[in-house]
């Protein structure tokens, strides 16, 4: 997995008019003119001081936040980051065009330093104040639903899935859709490269204006906590916001569960929502609907309840959710369900993804759609036919092949591990078993290595501990880690068999599969839809679903040459 960090130098771009380029270079055709003066007077609205070197006659076209992405007429905003300050660039960013500076006392040093004559604005917490800003210089804000509808989610797990879910709903509902996620970002279908995992406030506040112009009316984000912190969906107000779960993840950013979930409801405020669908099968769920309702008020925070599979019926102690899964039943390798609100309407759909956790993907990418204003004749039409909730979601879940069973998905935590791994069970009628190859991410919370390890021997028969991406700490220790959670759970008796640990990340897919027999279910976890493995800050070509299927030919030829017997 990628790391999420604070980049204050990444991506190059050529500008762009249109949809050609990347994120990063797309700007929108018609951008007003802003003079110094007005960005001044727009960042003190906002409650902040700021001082102003130079004059405030210029104008600005443009807002970026690394050098090598700047255009003739942009603002420059050059911010502390973890290994560099981007004064320290602002030479590069004046050769290309900058006509002002935004930055803080340091950065100001620093441009002063380089004998530079440009305009700066300084200000104590310069990220605070760039999204506001890159949303009055794009006008990205839409001026109602009908113009452009926009959808964010966020949570732990879910999150990519439901978003492409909700574009696949508008889609079929009539609009032309646009998605800003982890795995791509598309504008009417069209894939635009992306050099960030989370694009920056500048990229969006810009893509979303982009689309807009290119005719796109619904547009659905993942929000993850970093974007939340850094502030880069500051300025933007969804539509719709939906939250999925919150489990055990980001710990080395957010230190607590509780520091974790307050960034997450950063969301669900005046400030980036009007309205919110809350999933609240635990109690963090119903933590972050109180929290929703204390900042928004009753009106704006809808419940769902998709926890039908414990018993089908909602806890009595608790008050009924708006909106509750009543009915669930396998459909192929998915599955049909209904979706109840308290007022007797029923909406019935098929999602044909498999796994339990997407029946809750699918409910609350519905239940999103139904709030916000759509017509319930049209999306209960929509609805009648499985593939508006069906969509191809790159490494999510992802069937690579049905003889053994092999998926790709990118569980990276204890509690999608768990679950992507009882999606894949066979279960007691099969006499098949289940494999599962994964490994931990290097640089990221480490108290979870010998949980996920754990989870695997306590859900599976035969665990490969391999390599995820140990990005600059020794991949070693990271595997033992791992491995040492799964043997200490099968001397107390879990499911396992067999703990292997095995590296690279390539021969531990080629074990798997030479492990396997027809019945067997093989889980390749943690990297999904990712085409690189970063070893030591060097992306080494690797991409999970090749290597699976390049080991299943293999397989498949040797069973074909025994005469289909193993």
């Amino acid at each position: 997995m990628p790391l999420e960090d604070e980049p204050t130098e990444s991506g190059s771009g050529i500008g762009s008019t249109g949809l050609e380029g990347t994120a990063q270079s797309l700007r929108p055709q018609s951008v007003v003119p802003r003079s110094l003066r007005e960005l001044t007077d727009a960042i003190g609205a906002q409650g902040h001081t700021v001082r102003t070197e130079g004059t405030l006659g210029v104008t600005a076209t443009g807002i970026s936040m690394d050098s090598r992405e700047v255009q003739p007429g942009d603002l420059y905003v050059a911010l502390p980051g973890a290994n560099a300050h981007g004064a320290d660039f602002v030479e590069g960013a004046t050769h290309r065009g900058a006509v002002a500076v935004l930055t803080d006392e340091a950065g100001l040093s620093t441009v002063r330093a380089l004998g530079l004559q440009l305009p700066v604005l300084v200000v104590d917490r310069v990220r605070d104040v760039v999204g506001p800003l890159a949303a009055l210089m794009y006008a990205s804000q839409p001026s109602s639903p009908e113009v452009q509808r926009l959808f964010a989610v966020t949570g732990t797990n879910g999150k990519t899935t439901t978003t492409y879910m909700i574009n696949a709903i508008m889609a079929a509902l009539g609009h032309t859709t646009g998605l800003i996620g982890t795995i791509e970002i598309l504008a009417g279908g069209r894939a635009i490269p992306s050099q960030l995992t989370t694009p920056e406030s500048t990229h969006v506040h810009s893509l979303v204006s982009v689309m807009r112009e290119h005719g796109i009316t619904s547009a659905s984000m993942e929000v993850s906590s970093h974007a939340l912190d850094y502030k880069r969906v500051d300025g933007l107000v969804y539509d719709v916001a939906g939250f999925t779960n919150l489990t055990q993840d980001h710990l080395d950013l957010h230190g607590t569960m509780d520091a974790y979930a307050s960034s997450k409801a950063q969301l669900f405020t005046p400030s980036h929502s009007r309205r919110n669908v809350i999933t609240v099968d635990d109690a963090w769920g119903r933590a972050m609907a109180d929290r929703a309702r204390s900042a928004q008020g009753e009106e704006a925070v809808v419940t769902l309840w998709t926890d039908y599979g414990r018993g089908g019926e909602q806890p009595a102690d608790q008050e009924p959710a708006d909106w509750a899964l009543t009915a669930v039943r396998p459909h192929g390798i998915g599955h049909d369900f209904v979706l109840t609100h308290r007022d007797g309407r029923e909406l019935r759909a098929t999602t044909g993804l498999p796994a339990d956790f997407n029946v809750s993907n699918a409910a609350l990418a519905v239940a999103m759609i139904a709030e916000s204003g759509v017509d319930d004749r049209a999306l209960r039409d929509v609805l009648s036919h499985p593939e508006s909730l069906t969509p191809l979601v790159p490494g999510r879940m992802q069937v690579i092949s049905q003889e053994p069973v092999a998926i790709v998905d990118f569980a990276h935590n204890a509690d999608a591990l768990e679950r992507a791994l009882g999606a894949v069970d066979p279960g007691s009628d099969s006499s098949g078993k289940v494999i599962i190859v994964f490994g931990a991410t290097g640089q990221r919370d480490q108290t979870k290595r010998p949980m996920m390890g754990a989870v695997a021997a306590r859900n599976a028969d035969v665990v490969i501990v391999t390599d995820d991406d140990p990005h600059n700490e020794a991949p070693g220790p990271i595997r033992d880690a791992v491995a040492a959670g799964a043997r200490e759970a099968v001397e107390a008796g879990a499911r396992a068999g067999t703990v292997e640990n095995v590296a690279p990340r390539a021969r531990a897919i080629e074990r798997a599969v030479e492990l396997a027999g027809p019945e067997d279910s093989i889980l390749v976890a943690g990297r999904g839809h990712e085409v690189s493995q970063d070893i030591a800050g060097v992306d080494n070509a690797l991409d999970d679903r090749e290597e699976l299927r390049s080991a299943l030919r293999t397989w498949q030829a040797r069973r074909h040459a025994a005469g289909g017997n193993r």
